[in-house]
C-alpha cells in the first residue's frame, strides 16, 4: 500500500522534475538581502506568535478564570500569526520558498523511493 502511494506520488510532474533536474539549494549560497531576512526572521516569528502564544492564552485563561481571554485572544493572536507569516512570505518572495520545496520533495521522495519500491 505505501509502496503505491509513493510510486504515485513519484509520478506527478513536479517530483518527477525535482529529481531530474537534482534540484539543490545552491541559490542559497549568495548573501541574501535585508528584505528577505526580514522575510524569513516574520516567518519564523509566526511560529511563535501561533499556537503557542494561543496556548499561553489559554493558561492565562484557567489561571484569571476568564475564558474570554482565550475565546477572544486566542482567534485574534492567531489571525494576527497568519498575516505576520504572509507578510514574511511577501518580503522573502516566492523564489526561495519554491527552491526549499523542490530540493526537500527532491531528497524526500528519492529516500522513499529507495526503501519502498
Amino acid at each position: 500500500m505505501i509502496s503505491r502511494i509513493v510510486t504515485r506520488i513519484g509520478n506527478t510532474p513536479f517530483v518527477r522534475n525535482a529529481i531530474a533536474e537534482k534540484a539543490d539549494l545552491t541559490a542559497f549560497k549568495q548573501k541574501p538581502s535585508a528584505r528577505i531576512l526580514l522575510g524569513v526572521f516574520l516567518i519564523g516569528f509566526s511560529y511563535i506568535i501561533g499556537w503557542p502564544a494561543v496556548g499561553a492564552l489559554a493558561a492565562l485563561a484557567i489561571y484569571l478564570e476568564e475564558p474570554l481571554v482565550v475565546i477572544v485572544g486566542g482567534p485574534l493572536t492567531y489571525g494576527l500569526s497568519h498575516l505576520v507569516f504572509l507578510a514574511g512570505m511577501v518580503l522573502a518572495g516566492a523564489k526561495y520558498s519554491a527552491i526549499f520545496l523542490r530540493w526537500a520533495t527532491r531528497v524526500v521522495m528519492e529516500k522513499l523511493m529507495q526503501k519502498y519500491t
